[in-house]
């Protein structure tokens, strides 16, 4: 009779073990990707768009990067820094020194003139412990064994890592020197339809298959339905979206099953979407 008492509790607490844990994942909110930082309310790739985003309740930040002439890792979008900087060199050709004598906030506002175009190294100390960062590629394989060092002498964790690329060659360099770190291959999704959405569906699987990467992140296609992103998640892969800042279609994509969503504006959306 104890015995039966005994299986008959255990199996209760089992059961509510089961209906707190799947409630509580339900309650969770949704992971917000700071884009190139705040970059709504401050200069993209910089460290007050880094700080703004950690003071705005970001779960993790996004920034673009290059190497220089002399092997110093950079953020910045473009390959040149003429869009930001107001000049123009090129960073593959142009040295550390130079291009750190540049402005890279002025033309957001004058608030932020004389910011300086941070390193990556720069960029990793303002994460905290609990944060990610989504570390994009925008230059060739030339970057990786650099990266690797700044990133093995730093003290970010793996598990706050996450590097993405246009590239699939570059995803797949990363895979092959450091397959514990978690990648994803960005690319943008066109088409007037449904049905003729590009890249297909089994192209993207192909492509991730082959690059033994752990997901995609596309552009937020409007067409991009549940079943095409369950798709993707059934057969082992993570889905990401990027770059929104309108909160109902951040909705349809979060209950779609994107398990992030990147945004200039991470305080202003988490507040309406949640």
């Amino acid at each position: 009779m104890n015995q039966l008492v005994n299986n008959f509790f255990a199996r209760r607490l089992i059961a509510i073990t089961f209906l707190l844990s799947a409630s509580s994942c339900l309650a969770s909110p949704p992971l917000l990707v700071a884009h190139r930082g705040a970059s709504g309310d401050a200069p993209e790739n910089t460290l007050p768009a880094f700080q703004l985003a950690w003071e705005q309740g970001a779960d993790a930040i996004e920034g673009d990067f290059h190497l220089t002439s002399d092997g110093r890792i950079i953020c910045l979008h473009d390959a040149n820094t003429k869009k930001t900087c107001g000049v123009h060199h090129l960073v593959a050709e142009t040295d550390f020194t130079t291009l750190r004598k540049l402005d890279a906030g002025k033309w957001f506002h004058k608030k932020f003139t004389g910011t300086q175009i941070p390193t990556l190294e720069e960029v990793i100390s303002t994460i905290p412990s609990e944060k990610k960062l989504y570390l994009e590629v925008k230059c060739g394989p030339k970057i990786v064994p650099p990266l690797i060092k700044v990133l093995e002498n730093s003290q970010l964790k793996t598990s706050q890592l996450v590097v993405i690329s246009f590239q699939p060659e570059l995803i797949a360099a990363i895979e092959k020197m450091k397959p514990e770190w978690k990648t994803c291959l960005l690319t943008s999704i066109k088409g007037e339809s449904e049905d003729s959405l590009k890249p297909s569906i089994n192209e993207i699987l192909a492509t991730l298959k082959r690059l033994k990467c752990d997901g995609i992140s596309t552009s937020a296609n409007t067409l991009i339905t549940k079943t095409w992103i369950t798709e993707i998640r059934d057969a082992g892969f993570e889905y990401h979206a990027w770059t929104i800042n309108e909160s109902k279609l951040a909705k349809k994509f979060l209950e779609n099953g994107a398990q992030s969503i990147t945004t200039d504006f991470p305080q202003k959306l988490r507040n309406e979407i949640e």
